[in-house]
């Protein structure tokens, strides 16, 4: 009988102990979990880890013995598991890892979307070495094997103010690369995620989102694909075929100023001046093109230094809205400003001081002050 009692007991025990694994308790140590996301332009870069803090789990001081300490200096054997070098954690307990939504470069090497093992070899009087490894999924670093490291990356530790928990964060953050960083107690350590391809995964990123939502039915989403590839100076072709779809397509497509100045956008870009401009004067005498949008152009074309065109665009202007008696003349003042021809210049100066729109009076020092400097 006691010997069933036993079996019974023992059996209950087991499924109790069964049955726990899957509840939530306190993590070992008191060490919280603790996740931070970064985005490189569409990239997202997810590093998830156990937090420990300087005082340890009993409330010990461990200051000035973190280093060395429980970031174990070198490659050691830690009386467990198979791996009889293993490099810190870089976090506590299970595995700290780092999650690429896209391709990224680590150290020169390209690395694959995915999820990774992030382990740092700590070293006493030499630079320390980020590991990124293909194992994502073992505990700590009781398993690791450098057969299935992805990148390998140098990396100087920095003094820094002092840190209770340790933190990883990300900081010089550019539209194609960042750096990620750990620090604890008194030491800042990290390394630099690239994605040189960064315009080519937006490209990718739009072709889906044009393919897969309301976005691809509409002209407004095609122009600022195309205003993209101008402004990166990127995937250019596939921005024209952009700007082309706004423009033709024959379900959403719109022909307007707008529209039709976005596609020279792209042909200057792709250095193809004379298709540039043949769509931009298509583009002014468009039923859509107001005063103001025609006097924008102008302005671009002065800023760009291309004076004598500007005029033409000021002159057209005028004369194809001889009821406007103020934009107009202030554009062929500029221009004329611009070209060195003085007299002209005053001439459109007085013109349009003398239809100064309501809207406009506040202004009306600064035009004076034009109209003066050419007197003078």
């Amino acid at each position: 009988m006691m010997k069933k009692v036993l079996l019974l007991n023992a059996f209950l025990f087991c499924a109790i102990l069964a049955f726990a694994q899957g509840i939530t308790t306190p993590p070992s140590g008191d060490n919280q979990k603790s996740e931070v996301s970064q985005w490189i332009g569409p990239v997202k870069v997810t590093i998830t880890y156990s937090s420990p803090d300087v005082h340890g789990p009993n409330g010990e001081d461990r200051k000035g013995k973190i280093w060395g300490g429980p970031a174990h200096y070198g490659y050691i054997d830690q009386g467990y598991g198979p791996a009889k070098a293993a490099p810190w954690r870089a976090g506590a307990n299970e595995n700290t890892t780092i999650t690429f939504s896209h391709d990224v470069m680590i150290g020169g090497k390209s690395v694959k979307a995915g999820k990774y093992g992030l382990f740092l070899d700590v070293e006493k009087d030499k630079p320390w070495t980020w590991i990124i490894s293909k194992d994502a999924n073992s505990w700590g670093s009781y398993f690791y094997n450098a057969e299935h490291d992805a990148a390998r990356v140098e990396a100087k530790p920095q003094d820094c103010e002092y840190t209770e928990w340790l933190t990883y964060s990300f900081d010089n953050r550019k539209p194609n690369t960042a750096t990620a960083y750990l620090q604890w107690e008194n030491k800042r350590v990290g390394f630099a995620i690239d994605v040189p391809n960064v315009n080519d995964i937006y490209v990718s990123t739009i072709l889906d989102e044009l393919r897969g939502t309301t976005a691809g039915f509409q002209y407004e989403p095609h122009l600022n694909a195309a205003l993209f590839t101008v402004e990166t100076k990127s995937n250019l072709e596939q921005g024209l075929k952009w700007a082309d779809l706004a423009i033709s397509d024959p379900f959403f497509g719109q022909e307007n100023f707008n529209s039709l100045s976005v596609k020279a956008q792209v042909l200057a870009a792709m250095n193809r001046e004379a298709d540039a401009d043949a769509v931009m004067d298509k583009a002014i005498k468009h039923p859509t093109a107001t005063v103001q949008l025609i006097h924008q152009y102008g302005r671009t074309l002065l800023q760009a230094g291309k004076n004598q065109k500007a005029l033409e665009v000021f002159q057209y202007n005028a004369k194809s809205h001889p009821e406007e008696k103020f934009t107009p003349n202030v554009g062929l003042a500029r221009a004329y400003t611009a070209l060195g021809d003085k007299k002209n210049a005053i001439k459109y100066w007085e013109l349009a001081l003398k239809n100064v729109p309501e809207n406009q009076k506040q202004n009306i020092a600064f035009y004076e002050g034009e109209l003066k400097k050419l007197k003078g």
